[in-house]
């Protein structure tokens, strides 16, 4: 066996598990020091962000920002946003300020509905199992009803379960094609015990029916498990005004110009696959940024998006805009699930505190300002690339980035973020007017 695997590594405290990577990477005894510094200061939170996880180390530390202004359904909101991409909190602020000051955002939620199967293997004829499926219904409700009982009580619980023929997929392939409600729950946990329950409860009944014999009394439960793509849960969110309120300030022609643009852009979205998979990464900024904040699966989140974008057979851009009778109106419809209760939003500090900056709303609530976050995202983004590109703004914001790399002291800072207000920025540039105040400064003190 290789000496250099690690045997029991989970079971290790911190500190050993810093001491072996220290001599696993030859890293200087130092790095446990910085690594500590980066902990929480007080032990509850430590202890907290500690537990999340396995095997850590340290803490990962990320920008939490705000993002004012965000008027939804008439409600004025700050946005909490966690990102390290420099551009997209000031893109959000920006748009929402826009938006603002133009009637807000408008949102409704279509629907809450969350699904998951069990998937199963059974050597019967499908037409005998289509006719014995109400019976078998009826018993997986009953038995999974000790799984249900407090998630009916707060108006939640099985809303459907279907069998589906898969047999096109794997010789007798079928599913249990469940649905579910968990209100302002996430509930992944919840539904998967259902689906197991019902994988035992399905086995159980073909193993003791009397209306099942010999191969018949043989189900392969091959796994049991919620599907991430809830095309019945999902937000829509819309912005209006009239075409000539488009660019502050501007001549009537210009705003036209502008809108047209913006419509051709939407539209080799919905038809480019290159340029719709840039198009929803772009609204996936905000809604990521809001769903880090709040402490909900971002992964999951986008997973769903991106298989919504692709409902029709083709991946498309998931925003929409109507250029009609003088008005602009740009729209989104996201398929998402997301808990407002439970899981690292009731436990994480700074998850909490960004319930609490939002409200703390409803799951439906949320929902909505995930799509509101994604619209103004892709709003802010399409603005500057029909316009004056998306590099001007996004490299001026990265500017900062670029000053850390080249260690240049903060008091010079100021001095150079001047220059490069009216010109393009890029690493080279500024290592170059760098090094030439550099240069002149060392002539200046005779060095």
């Amino acid at each position: 066996m290789d000496d250099s695997i690690i045997k029991g590594f989970s079971k290790y405290t911190k500190q050993q598990r810093i001491n072996a990577l220290i001599q696993k990477c030859g890293f200087g005894e130092s790095l446990a020091t910085w690594l500590n510094s980066l902990e929480a200061a007080d032990e509850t939170t430590r202890r907290i962000i500690n537990d999340l996880s396995e095997n850590p180390i340290t803490s990962f530390h990320l920008p939490f920002s705000i993002a004012p202004n965000f008027v939804v359904n008439g409600k004025n909101l700050l946005f909490p946003l966690v990102s390290e991409e420099s551009s997209v909190v000031a893109a959000l602020a920006n748009a929402a300020g826009f938006w603002a000051r133009r009637g807000g955002f408008q949102a409704e939620v279509l629907g809450t509905e969350k699904k998951g199967q069990v998937h199963f293997l059974w050597k019967g004829d499908a037409e005998k199992l289509r006719l014995l499926f109400p019976e078998i219904r009826e018993r997986l409700l009953a038995e999974s009803a000790f799984l249900t009982a407090k998630m009916v009580k707060r108006g939640g619980g099985i809303s459907a379960i279907k069998l589906k023929e898969m047999s096109s997929v794997l010789a007798g392939y079928f599913q249990l094609d469940a649905s579910f409600e968990t209100c302002d729950a996430m509930g992944a946990n919840f539904i998967n015990s259902c689906l197991e329950q019902f994988g035992k409860s399905l086995q159980h009944y073909f193993q003791t029916s009397d209306k099942v014999s010999g191969g018949e009394r043989d189900c392969e439960i091959i796994m049991a498990i919620l599907s991430n793509y809830t095309p019945e849960s999902r937000a829509r969110a819309w912005v209006e005004c009239p075409v000539t309120d488009l660019l502050d300030g501007k001549p009537e022609e210009d705003c036209q110009q502008f809108a047209e643009k913006f419509e051709q852009a939407i539209r080799i979205s919905q038809a480019d696959v290159s340029r719709a998979v840039t198009h929803n990464k772009g609204i996936f900024n905000g809604i990521d940024a809001l769903a880090i904040a709040t402490g909900n699966d971002f992964r999951a989140i986008e997973a769903c998006g991106h298989a919504f974008a692709a409902r029709d057979g083709r991946y498309s851009g998931l925003t929409d805009v109507k250029v009609q009778d003088g008005m602009f109106r740009f729209s989104i419809e996201l398929a998402t699930t997301v808990g407002v209760v439970g899981g690292v939003t009731s436990v994480h500090p700074l998850a909490k505190l960004a319930m609490r900056i939002l409200g703390n709303p409803s799951a439906k609530e949320f929902m909505m300002f995930l799509a509101v976050a994604g619209l103004a995202s892709n709003f802010g983004a399409v603005k500057a690339l029909v316009s004056a590109g998306i590099q001007q703004g996004h490299m001026k914001m990265h500017l900062s980035n670029i000053l850390n790399q080249l260690n240049i002291p903060e008091e010079r800072w100021a001095e150079i973020q001047q220059y490069f207000q009216d010109k393009t920025v890029s690493f080279s540039a500024v290592e170059e007017y760098w090094n030439n105040l550099e240069g002149e400064n060392k002539i200046l003190t005779g060095q």
